[in-house]
């Protein structure tokens, strides 16, 4: 069973599992400059490849983090008081309020299925930069998607920490599906240490999670990413992993 996935841009993918249309961190904002609290500029340079008015109902939202615009502008940011629940870190909860909901690492939620089934949201531990860069990045989580009858899907979030994949892969490889959030986004503040996987990382975190598909996301459509999907579709043909990326 191939479980459709949808990049609709940057780090909004559309998930469709178990009945259930899952969307990760909305991005529907239009091309331009976005200032952030502490002064620097994401600028963005495509539109989404699907705009907000033609998304379709969105059951839940799975929010990696809020602090930046590349992974929660405007738009995604009223899209969520129209959605029935959204989970992300506590520290975003708490900042966002609404119907967002905090799972901590390892933390479940069961959701039912319109078949009758259920859908298990679990929160994976993510880490958006080297290790000690919490208190400037900020808390971030990834998720998994599991089910009894249905392949499991792992979302990144903005990830950097290969030793938090093997962590995850210790507890469900083999992964059916991956979506890795990658782009190689650095910050000279943190010596342009990544702050999410580059090709070569998600690479080596497809390997680790012993993964039948991967889904490149994260890496478009903004100008701080240092690497393009070209970037990661060579590093898996280097790697002799090529034939588990979903063409684009």
């Amino acid at each position: 069973m191939q479980i459709p996935v949808q990049v609709l841009g940057g780090p909004t993918v559309l998930i469709e599992y178990g009945g259930l249309r899952f969307l990760t961190d909305p991005t529907f904002d239009d091309p331009g400059d976005y200032p952030a609290p502490s002064g620097r500029v994401l600028t963005k340079t495509a539109p989404p490849r699907t705009p907000l008015a033609g998304l379709g109902p969105v059951d839940v939202v799975l929010l990696s983090h809020d602090q930046h615009a590349d992974n929660l502008d405007h738009s995604g940011r009223a899209l969520l008081a129209d959605v029935p629940r959204t989970f992300t870190t506590p520290a975003a909860a708490g900042r966002l309020g609404g119907t967002t909901e905090p799972l901590t690492p390892w933390q479940s939620v069961d959701l039912p299925r319109p078949d009758g089934g259920t859908v298990t949201v679990t929160a994976a531990p993510a880490l958006h930069g080297p290790e000690g860069s919490e208190p400037i990045v900020g808390e971030v989580t990834g998720f998994l998607l599991t089910s009894a009858d249905l392949p499991s899907v792992y979302v990144s979030g903005d990830n950097a920490s290969l030793h938090l994949v093997k962590e995850i892969a210790d507890r469900y490889a083999p992964v059916d599906t991956a979506v890795l959030f990658a782009g190689a986004p650095r910050l000279p503040l943190l010596d342009d240490a990544l702050l999410v996987l580059d090709g070569i990382g998600a690479a080596s975190a497809a390997r680790l999670l012993g993964a039948r598909r991967v889904v490149p996301a994260h890496c478009d459509s903004w100008a701080h990413f240092t690497e393009t999907r070209q970037d990661v579709v060579r590093a898996f043909e280097e790697a002799g992993l090529a034939d588990r990326l979903q063409p684009a």
